[in-house]
């Protein structure tokens, strides 16, 4: 006889292990006949070396209630006498009557009405809808449709989960959850809907611990200091900003470590502490030089030599050093993709505001209006008006009555009313 490849495929696509594949039919059995089972890795052994090809009866209902097949589509067959398990005891019906909707939901449906399974190609879809809500992301930066997208990807996910699957298909579902989610929060960051951002992004670190993935968990961890930073409670960014940098995707990968230390160097610019912001900047530049290419979530595709100069902008800005500033906004800009509309758009934002601080409001505008020809029509996310905003209001004190000031209300007018 030769090896079942059949049951060995299936295993394989839901990520099962042979301990796992029968501890999974052993609590089928529990739930079919009230009584645990006695399947060892030794019955899952022989049945994918071919060595037993009609496993007895309870065997094959555990395996069809697992699989949520007959067991001659997992290359087996089922004996002739063999008669279907007794149903559920009146005791055990009653108790599950009587649990929570969501409880009673958990419980395995009947052999035939079972959904099928779930394995990595269904993972590998989600995630490909992710790197799309992803890259929309890159160009438009948050808005209401993509929140909406994320939440509908979220709910698709999280549907999966209701089926039968392996532990490394669940982490990854989990993951998926956590990312669909962070991307609704993001959406809100950028709209400056920051409640919504806050439930979000607190749903968003239950997935990730669930999934137990890294990355993921990073990921919420910079959202939540960005939150924090939106809401101005500068403890929490600095919390939220030592969160990441201790973080076990952070140890890992010199990627992550930098782009930690470069939110504990907006952390310290937002507390009034330029000394400790300069140096988090230079340990997330010195760190960053140790990071080399690798298999890495998409999310992470705008973060690099570019996003760090930009960030260096930013913090330069807030500490008062203007001229720094724009030397290091003309030096993001110099590397940013031009795919990365949004982020081009918030550097050129830092770049305006530090050479109006220098004196040359007249250069300023022009730089400031350029945000408008990079987003392309799309509207301006609620942060990026937010720093426009500021710029508006600090050309119309430096120079209020000047021909470029009142051409630039004009235009600012006519690009704030886009929906």
């Amino acid at each position: 006889m030769g090896a079942n490849l059949v049951l060995h495929g299936r295993m394989q696509q839901l990520g099962f292990t042979q301990e796992e594949l029968a501890n999974r039919l052993n609590g089928a059995l529990l739930e079919i006949t009230g009584r645990p089972g006695e399947i060892s890795a030794r019955t899952v052994r022989n049945l994918l070396n071919g060595s037993s090809r009609r496993p007895i009866g309870r065997t094959c209902a555990a395996l069809e209630r697992v699989f949520g097949c007959p067991v001659a589509d997992l290359g087996l067959s089922a004996p002739s006498s063999m008669h279907r398990p007794r149903e559920v005891p009146v005791r055990r019906r009653d108790f599950i009557a009587s649990t929570t909707g969501a409880a009673a939901a958990a419980v395995p449906a009947p052999i035939g009405k079972q959904r099928r399974s779930v394995g990595m190609t269904d993972v590998s879809r989600a995630a490909a809808r992710v790197n799309l809500l992803v890259e929309t992301d890159d160009r438009r930066g948050g808005h209401t449709s993509l929140a909406t997208a994320a939440l509908e990807g979220r709910a698709e996910v999280l549907g999966l989960q209701q089926r039968n699957a392996g532990e490394r298909v669940r982490r990854a579902l989990y993951a998926l959850a956590a990312e669909y989610t962070t991307i609704a929060a993001w959406s809100c960051i950028d709209l400056h809907d920051l409640d919504a951002a806050q439930r979000y992004l607190h749903e968003s670190a239950t997935f990730a611990g669930l999934s137990q993935d890294a990355a993921t968990g990073m990921r919420v961890w910079i959202n939540m200091a960005m939150l924090a930073y939106q809401r101005q409670n500068w403890p929490e960014q600095l919390a939220a900003a030592q969160a990441a940098s201790a973080s076990p995707a952070a140890r890992r990968d010199p990627l992550f470590g930098s782009m930690g230390r470069a939110r504990l160097a907006l952390a310290h610019s937002s507390l009034g502490d330029p000394r400790a912001a300069k140096r988090a900047l230079g340990a997330a530049e010195d760190i960053l030089q140790r990071a080399v290419e690798a298999d890495r979530p998409r999310w992470t595709a705008f973060y690099g030599p570019a996003e760090l100069s930009h960030l260096a902008a930013v913090v330069l800005n807030r500490n008062g050093e203007s001229a720094g500033a724009e030397a290091m906004a003309h030096r993001a800009l110099a590397r940013i993709p031009t795919d990365f509309r949004r982020n081009r758009a918030l550097a050129t934002c830092q770049l305006a505001t530090a050479q109006l601080r220098q004196g040359d409001p007249d250069q300023a505008t022009r730089t400031a209006s350029s945000v408008f020809t990079i987003m392309d029509g799309a509207p301006l996310p609620g942060r990026m008006r937010t720093l426009i905003g500021d710029f508006h209001r600090d050309l119309l004190r430096l120079a209020p009555s000047t021909t470029y000031a009142r051409d630039w209300a004009d235009r600012m007018r006519a690009e704030w009313s886009r929906a």
